[in-house]
């Protein structure tokens, strides 16, 4: 089919952006060695801008990243207004100025070196400077939005590190403002809190005589005493070790005195003590045998020649008094009726008898439990022929009383086995374990503090990284409003050169 010339006009020029400089070289708008030409305009161009009239509009053209064709064109425009002082007759200029500006538009039209230059400039920009802008851009953001986890992160395990820290000393019982110092208030309060829990254990009589009504009833037979420690404190209250031994009121008390441990220093550091150097005096004697030593050190020994043999050595081989070897016995006496050491105690402060205080309240706990489950099957006819001739303090209980002994043993049992008095009891028997409780509550919070410090480390990198983006986006605004104009002046240029077709650049996503 073929088209008129009038359709022909109308039929667009499609031109890959990539390709431009191949389809320009291909087509003999322009030559293959642009690239020497343009580097000789260059060179004029530096020259030239160095001497310049005071002008706003070429002042703001010079400010630009790069000088093309068309800014030269501009420049000449301006350059006749203000060189129009040096005009002939004939038309011509003799500014140099205007004469420089001349040559170079003359070398940039000479085979079409400016627009091999525009098109290179177009495909720099679009395939490698605008794409690195928006990387980067691209990257200042991701980087934001990790930096904002981060941070939340790090306020997150801050919150719960401090959270941590609170448990625990809710734990020991203790506010946490000075760990050490609190810790070491409770101890002292410690054996007001054991006096209280002896005196509770008055209220477990009726659960004891029950638990031992039981044990003389299965077995038949009298049995020995069921948990004698715990009915001892019920009878006598938190007593001392030795009145538990011996069955007697001690006459004198002698506690161990309780060795508070010293604070040990935050930083690190070496005593080496105090030390005076002074010269030792050399005696007359060392002087006359040593002769040229004129300094000497005093070790505090004095050789002294002795009867027995010629060089002073005793070597024992001589008449001599026997020697007597005393052996003592380890330990002194203790007078009778005094308490001290680990007899003058507490019963609940002592570890052993502690424990054994736990053990029978386990142990009457386990019973009452039994008992409770037992009265509660009521379709357990054995059980119930079998106490049927138990004693009357065995017939006489109903569930909801023993359930109430039970509940009264428990909590019993739950004042002694709770996390604070377990804490207090092993400060009681480590004084040094206060310093590593302070240690490690301290850790948590210096934790929190290193995690906040990162938190405001994060923030400041993402305040880098918001101020990085607003510094680019203007710069990729500018570089897209060129590329854009660049795309125009091409398009344009392409076009007068066949007769005003339409020329469409492909492959340009602004």
């Amino acid at each position: 089919m073929q088209v008129s010339p009038q359709d022909y006009q109308n039929v667009p020029i499609d031109i890959q952006t990539g390709k431009l400089l191949d389809w320009l070289v291909d087509r003999r708008h322009c030559n293959l060695k642009w690239q020497s030409q343009v580097l000789a305009i260059r060179e004029k161009i530096n020259a030239a801008i160095q001497d310049m009239p005071e002008n706003q509009e070429i002042k703001q053209l010079l400010d630009g990243a790069y000088l093309h064709y068309f800014h030269c064109l501009r420049i000449v425009e301006i350059l006749k207004g203000t060189e129009a002082s040096t005009k002939n007759l004939f038309g011509r200029y003799s500014s140099q100025r205007m004469k420089d500006w001349q040559e170079i538009v003359s070398l940039y039209e000479k085979e079409n070196t400016y627009l091999a230059e525009l098109a290179s400039l177009l495909v720099r920009s679009i395939s490698y400077e605008i794409p690195s802008l928006r990387k980067q851009i691209s990257r200042c953001q991701q980087a934001q939005q990790d930096l904002v986890r981060r941070e939340e992160e790090c306020q997150l395990g801050a919150a719960e590190l401090r959270e941590r820290f609170c448990s625990s000393c809710k734990q020991y019982g203790i506010t946490g403002d000075n760990v050490r110092q609190e810790l070491l208030a409770l101890v002292k309060d410690l054996p007001a809190l054991l006096s209280e829990v002896g005196a509770g254990a008055s209220a477990l009589t009726e659960a004891i005589e029950l638990y031992q009504a039981c044990v003389e009833f299965v077995c038949e037979s009298p049995a020995e005493v069921v948990v004698p420690l715990l009915r001892f404190v019920g009878r006598r209250g938190n007593t001392t070790v030795y009145e538990w031994r011996t069955g007697l009121q001690p006459l004198r008390v002698e506690r161990p005195e309780l060795q508070e441990v010293p604070e040990q220093p935050k930083e690190d550091s070496i005593d080496w003590g105090d030390f005076t150097l002074e010269p030792a005096a050399v005696g007359n004697g060392a002087a006359a045998s040593g002769g040229a030593q004129s300094e000497g050190i005093d070790w505090g020994i004095t050789i002294e020649p002795g009867p027995q043999q010629d060089d002073g050595i005793d070597w024992g081989d001589g008449e001599s008094q026997e020697v007597q070897i005393t052996v003592l016995e380890a330990g002194t006496e203790v007078p009778e009726g005094v308490a001290c050491g680990s007899d003058a105690l507490t019963l609940l402060e002592h570890t052993e008898t502690r424990s054994q205080f736990i053990d029978e309240l386990m142990e009457l706990e386990l019973f009452l439990s039994q008992r409770l489950e037992e009265m509660e099957e009521e379709a357990d006819i054995v059980a119930m022929t079998q106490f049927q001739l138990a004693p009357a303090v065995l017939q006489g209980q109903t569930s909801t009383h023993v359930s109430s002994l039970l509940a009264t043993t428990r909590a019993l049992l739950g004042q002694l086995c709770t996390r604070s008095m377990q804490h207090l009891f092993m400060i009681l028997a480590s004084p040094r374990y206060v310093d590593r409780v302070s240690e490690l509550l301290r850790q948590k919070l210096k934790q929190a503090e290193l995690l906040l410090a990162k938190k405001e480390l994060m923030g400041q990198k993402r305040r880098e990284a918001l101020a990085e983006q607003g510094a680019l986006e203007p710069k990729l605004d500018r570089l897209m409003e060129r590329t854009k104009e660049l795309q125009k002046l091409i398009e344009a240029d392409i076009s007068k050169r066949y007769s005003g077709r339409p020329v469409n650049l492909m492959g340009i996503s602004l």
